[in-house]
């Protein structure tokens, strides 16, 4: 693929599909909640179907932290995603039966098999290379591509089954496409070479299984039990794992990479706070104040999703050569942050001048391209951010717990799509010009701040770029 290792091919194109169930089922997920019962829905109300919303992406992102802890000492990180993408295929089809019970056992099965995929494929995309080689941003690029390909074809398959035929035929495509990600992904195996495989078997691997399933017993009764409190059980499940972290580090220059890594966290936490509400208070605000149409043609409402994965694969290859044609001239890894954080201010300004628009004409309906100009703005910051925070993560973590500390950079989203589903919860009580004002400043104020703390992250960075 372009010069770069065999074995990207076969990871690409299991993101590819990967990434096609999950926003696939993302696309219709908050649509089909708030849908009335007589439609097929769940009936929910937007704050109630916003906080499961963003608990359950949340939840997908923080389980990546066991998922590399088993990987790094239990599985490998090949099995883990083999394992992950079984699990995962399996919940899709469970939201495929139309029943309550079902849906939620469906969501829970994706998380796990989530935790385990997500983290260690990226781990597996870094082993690829070694640490000082060029091609490794723009590698990452590529299969940033990969993913925004299955994220693009998603909610066009799955948007119109679910919108024209039945909400369950949607999650059932989901289901279907990680199917194919997985037999392709047991197919091109071999051209992974000694990538993701476990050095060291476990000495005592029972132990460790039975710890892991106290600590899973543990964390679901902290929920069950605390779950109205769960805001404070967030945060200090973060603090904890930030303590960890800086323990890991056995020499000050490991140390001082792993409070990189949580500068990078912080910064990556308020980037996709904002960024996912793609999925939540912008498609209602698509399905309820946007005209959904083209010379008279009406779409639905999740196709908006579409718009974030196309610009990708335009953009992807452009930022690839970009890295690659300045080498070791290219911006830092904090600033292309601050560059992220920056676009996604100026794509939240021009969807409050949407809402303003929509207020003044009496909650009217306004151009698409309102939308459209937002979600291009966005996609320059994620690319800015996203594909470069993989990256880096794998170039600053120590090698022996690469696995671990890609769970923890999932984290970041984690948090994020947890604070967006609260933010989201005010899109029936707040003026969506002050909600999408508010963000705009926050991420704004973000970059300014992150402007000024370039150099002394680079130092922390040991020499890594």
């Amino acid at each position: 693929m372009g010069g770069h290792p065999k074995g990207l091919t076969t990871l690409f194109f299991t993101e590819f599909w990967e990434r096609f169930s999950y926003y696939g089922m993302r696309a219709i997920l908050t649509l089909f909640m708030v849908a009335s019962v007589a439609d097929g829905g769940l009936g929910l109300d937007v704050a109630t179907a916003a906080a499961i919303y963003g608990f359950y992406t949340a939840a997908v992102f923080f389980m990546g932290i066991p998922g590399g802890w088993i990987a790094d000492r239990l599985l490998g990180q090949r099995n883990a995603v083999l394992y992950g993408g079984i699990l995962i295929a399996l919940g899709h089809y469970s939201l495929a039966i139309d029943s309550r019970p079902t849906f939620y056992a469906g969501l829970v099965l994706i998380v796990l098999g989530t935790g385990l995929l997500k983290p260690n494929i990226s781990a597996i995309v870094g082993q690829l290379y070694s640490a000082d080689d060029n091609r490794r941003d723009a590698g990452f690029s590529i299969f940033y591509m990969g993913i925004n390909m299955g994220a693009f074809l998603a909610p066009l398959v799955c948007g119109t089954l679910s919108e024209r035929v039945g909400w369950h035929w949607g999650f059932g495509a989901a289901g279907v496409g990680m199917t194919l990600g997985l037999v392709q992904y047991v197919l091109g195996g071999s051209r992974l070479g000694n990538a993701g495989i476990l050095r060291e078997k476990p000495k005592d691997a029972g132990r460790l299984w039975g710890k892991l399933a106290l600590a899973v017993l543990a964390l679901v009764a902290v929920f069950y039990f605390l779950w109205d409190h769960r805001d404070y059980v967030l945060l200090a499940g973060s603090i904890g794992v930030f303590w960890w972290l800086l323990r890991q580090g056995r020499d000050p220059v490991e140390r001082k990479r792993i409070g990189a890594i949580i500068a990078f966290f912080v910064f990556a936490m308020l980037f996709w706070a904002g960024f996912e509400q793609a999925g939540s208070s912008l498609t209602l605000f698509a399905r309820n104040f946007t005209e959904n149409s083209v010379f008279g043609w009406q779409f639905p409402a999740s196709y908006y999703q579409a718009v974030n994965p196309l610009g990708i694969l335009a953009l992807a290859p452009l930022f690839a050569w970009l890295w690659v044609r300045w080498g070791k001239t290219q911006p830092s890894s904090p600033a292309k942050f601050m560059f992220g954080l920056a676009f996604l201010s100026l794509g939240f300004l021009v969807i409050t001048g949407a809402a303003f628009v929509s207020a003044e004409g009496g909650n009217s309906r306004v151009s698409p391209m309102w939308l459209i100009g937002g979600y291009v703005l966005h996609t320059i910051g994620e690319l800015c951010l996203s594909p470069v925070g993989l990256s880096t993560v794998t170039k600053l973590a120590p090698q022996r717990l690469v696995g671990s500390m890609m769970g923890v950079w999932f984290l970041a989203s984690s948090l994020g799509n947890f604070i967006g589903g609260r933010i989201a919860g005010l899109f029936e009580t707040f003026p969506l010009t002050q909600l999408f004002g508010a963000v705009s400043l926050t991420t704004g104020a973000s970059a300014i701040i992150l402007l000024f703390l370039i150099k002394p992250i680079r130092n922390l960075m040991g020499g890594v770029h």
